[in-house]
């Protein structure tokens, strides 16, 4: 057997040593060796999600006679990278057999297809630590491309397929050399060449990747993806081989701050995946004839949702470390299946396993069908029998439970959350894949830079935005914003109906004395008026800020849509640390060593007053992958150097009428809070994400955004000095009812961008608080929360109810289950 060695994370020995600039803390990192799986039953006829026009209508469908052609390929290519050094000359959409790629499965195209990612003085790894002027979108007509070696994956780069009729990448008999067929960071001298904490804005979409024809003991690997946010791989197809002794592997992740994954098959390997991760949302998976479907390595929290395990040996293995050193702090796993499997779930967690909370587990709705034990405890013992029969798992749990006061050390059968029937899709919460437009031809798409907006960072393109929003809506035809950056200087608006698709993440550039003031925000993209009801669907989008606009309110929602709820998948907000932000290290250097705190507050540097606003009047609003940041580090400095920006508040949810779901979505670095719902109801989260502001409390959360009444801002205790008792809450919730948090990572790092208060062992004392539970509370329950750096993981209206030192999980400090009450 050929045996690759990688790094895999050594769980408990996080200490102070982070990397100065790093966007994140992760684990140190010690040997592991990589080796595993597969085979594949000859797969021919899938197909991606389909829709009808108007609006997309995801299903998998048999693939049509003939391949059709994909509105993507023919297109005028037109895209811009404003802030490139040369943009008039810099190409963002790149089809592969436009630099030699034949696609006949005979060739070798390796060649051609790096060439395809790598023309252009793009960000690569090792030599460029992240960009944002360098975008691109590498597309394959249909097509077998031919690879015998790695194909090297660059920054900030969508890798897409023909949706009609998937290209096929197959690695050749003699494929050698590198972590997977694509490599989405590859190691050099020093490690991984992208650190995998900042690794953001990329995707990959749309393919079979085919290792068949590499010997079945011979390792090899589909995709290598350590990455972190605004990430994901969609509608893929992993073709391994099944024979005994398989090393082949579909998906291996060893380190990063993700991410998102949906809507994959796996057909035979080894471990089918790999994974090591802080935090993931994984959705729609298919697994056929693995040895292992999923090899937990590591993680803090981990969410899957709906997946589908058949003819496995294990289902899941989150046993790694075993009981004296586990090294995987938490998952959930709900709305899913496991078929002729004998063990469903192997884990190392016992009433007397160590880390004491680690390896804690929540399985809700899962149905087994000829699977003996449904949860192998450590030594083969049997913590949850299954059946040779079917059977559904209503709810099951071990770790720790708060319900509400704890903390009790608990394993076995639980309650299931009741789950309000307008979050469903029959007996599951709803979920829905991003529409690509498949059955669209190009007199069904308005181009906006054909229609007359620049996208060049300078022209003002308010007024022929807006126009244009107008006319697509009104002509139901879908908006494709070519990449560009289009700075607007008042409102643009959304009207019902709206479809919406960006290039390699175009970018809404809001800048001007419209949104610079506090006391009077103001909306950079409205989302339908006050009593407006109907649907849309925007994908594939930044909205950011440049300069001093602390009244800018990123997104304001106030459609409210019934039934069939609107989407937003994969827009994101940025708000500073990225080339023409006129908010990076130049302007908004970091205060930490200001000798009287609170340090003095930059004006220019006030950059946002809300990143995302659910209104009163808005409602059916599903978001998938989306990711609100506010920038602790400079993007384009090659030292990723820590800057300072001030935004107000991150995602405020006051729905009267609610239903909201949040798939995948991370919140960070905002003043007074990420996550807020107050005065609403039915809520569906799934593995949210939180940063507390790195230079809190140093000014602290009081500073520089007054608190208002009539948005239900938090008041917080006087607080002197670098004292953290004033820091921004990760979630809030307020007079609420049913608001379900299927996984939750609330972080505090640093203390006046000092880590010291959260290297293990330290006592936790980053901040005082960090979750925050006031007023009515009717159904409020939080499956797997994480906390990092926060002495109080839990507060009810003004009383801490749970403290870090009661469940320790390693790193990270782990309630499996808590209930309002």
């Amino acid at each position: 057997m050929r045996a690759t060695r990688v790094l895999l994370p050594l769980w408990a020995c996080v200490s102070g040593a982070v990397a100065q600039h790093v966007h994140y803390r992760i684990p140190e990192v010690e040997e592991h060796v990589h080796s595993m799986l597969a085979e594949f039953a000859q797969y021919t006829n899938y197909h991606a999600p389909t829709n009808t026009k108007g609006f997309a209508r995801p299903t998998h469908v048999p693939k049509p006679a003939g391949c059709a052609p994909y509105w993507m390929e023919n297109i005028k290519h037109q895209g811009i990278a404003a802030f490139n050094a040369n943009p008039a000359g810099y190409q963002v959409f790149r089809n592969v057999k436009d630099f030699g790629a034949v696609g006949d499965g005979v060739t070798d195209d390796t060649a051609a297809i790096q060439a395809a990612i790598t023309t252009g003085g793009r960000c690569a790894p090792v030599v460029c630590g992240s960009s944002t002027t360098t975008p691109a979108v590498v597309y394959f007509p249909s097509g077998t491309y031919l690879i015998s070696k790695s194909i090297i994956d660059y920054y900030y780069t969508q890798i897409i397929g023909n949706l009609n009729c998937l290209p096929t990448i197959r690695a050749a008999a003699n494929f050698t050399g590198g972590l997977g067929m694509l490599d989405g960071d590859q190691y050099g001298a020093n490690g991984l060449g992208f650190g995998a904490t900042n690794v953001f804005w990329r995707q990959v979409r749309n393919f079979i990747f085919d290792m068949t024809l590499v010997n079945a003991t011979s390792a090899i690997t589909g995709i290598h993806w350590p990455t972190a946010q605004a990430t994901s791989l969609q509608n893929i197809v992993f073709q391994m081989s099944s024979d005994k002794g398989t090393q082949h592997q579909a998906v291996f992740i060893e380190s990063g701050s993700g991410g998102f994954m949906n809507d994959l098959v796996f057909y035979g390997g080894n471990n089918a995946m790999v994974l090591g991760n802080q935090q993931f949302t994984m959705r729609n998976l298919i697994f056929y004839n693995a040895v292992t479907a999923i090899n937990q390595l590591w993680d803090w929290g981990w969410t899957y949702k709906n997946v589908n395990i058949n003819n496995c040996s294990v289902g899941l293995n989150m046993s790694s470390g075993g009981r004296t050193a586990q090294s995987v702090g938490s998952v959930t796993f709900i709305d899913s299946s496991i078929s002729n499997t004998p063990i469903g779930i192997i884990t190392a967690h016992d009433a007397t396993s160590q880390p004491p909370t680690a390896g804690s587990l929540i399985l809700e709705n899962v149905k087994l069908n000829n699977v003996p034990t449904a949860v192998q405890g450590p030594g083969a013992t049997v913590a949850l029998a299954g059946t040779t029969g079917a059977s559904t798992i209503a709810a099951w749990g071990e770790g720790h439970s708060y319900t509400p006061d704890g903390p009790t050390n608990f394993e076995g059968p639980i309650a299931p959350n009741p789950r309000p029937g307008v979050l469903l899709s029959g007996d599951k919460y709803y979920e829905r894949s991003k529409p690509q437009y498949e059955n669209y031809d190009l007199n069904d798409i308005i181009s906006v830079r054909s229609a007359g907006a620049a996208g060049d960072g300078k022209t003002d393109d308010t007024d022929i935005l807006n126009k244009l929003l107008a006319r697509a809506a009104n002509s139901r035809k879908l908006l494709f914003f070519d990449h560009g950056d289009y700075k607007v200087t008042g409102t643009l608006y959304i009207p019902p109906g709206s479809m919406i698709v960006g290039e390699s993440y175009s970018v809404i550039l809001a800048a001007g004395p419209y949104f610079s003031d506090m006391a009077n925000p103001k909306p950079v993209v409205q989302v339908g008026k006050t009593g407006q009801s109907g649907r849309i669907e925007w994908s594939d989008m930044i909205v950011s800020t440049q300069g001093a606009t602390a009244g800018a309110i990123l997104v304001e929602w106030n459609l409210a849509a019934y039934g069939t709820p609107s989407g937003v998948w994969d827009v994101h907000t940025r708000i500073g640390g990225f080339a023409g932000s006129n908010l990076q290290l130049a302007q908004c250097p970091t205060t930490p060593t200001v000798a009287t705190p609170p340090a003095p507050v930059n004006a220019n540097c006030i950059a946002a007053f809300m990143s995302w606003h659910i209104t009163r009047s808005a409602a059916g609003l599903y978001m998938e992958n989306v990711w609100l940041w506010v920038a602790d580090h400079d993007v384009e400095d090659p030292n990723l150097t820590q800057i300072t920006i001030y935004a107000g508040r991150g995602l405020y949810d006051e729905s009267s009428a609610g239903t909201v779901w949040l798939v995948g979505t991370a919140v960070e670095h905002h003043v007074l809070y990420e996550y807020q719902f107050a005065n609403t109801k039915n809520v569906f989260a799934g593995q949210i994400q939180t940063e507390t502001a790195y230079y809190q409390p140093n000014p602290n959360a009081t500073i520089p955004f007054p608190a208002i009444a009539s948005l239900n801002d938090p008041v917080f205790p006087a607080a002197t000095g670098t004292t953290p008792s004033a820091d921004g809450w990760g979630l809030r919730v307020i007079d609420s009812q049913n608001i379900l948090v299927y996984g939750a990572g609330l972080y505090s790092f640093f203390n006046n961008y000092s880590t010291t208060c959260s290297n293990q062992g330290n006592g936790e004392v980053c901040q005082n608080r960090i979750l925050s539970i006031e007023g009515s509370a009717s159904n409020v329950n939080v499956y797997n929360l994480n906390t990092v750096g926060t002495t109080y993981q839990i507060t009810r209206n003004g009383v801490d109810v749970a403290k870090y030192s009661d469940n320790l999980d390693g790193f990270v400090d782990t309630i499996a289950l808590y209930r309002s009450g």
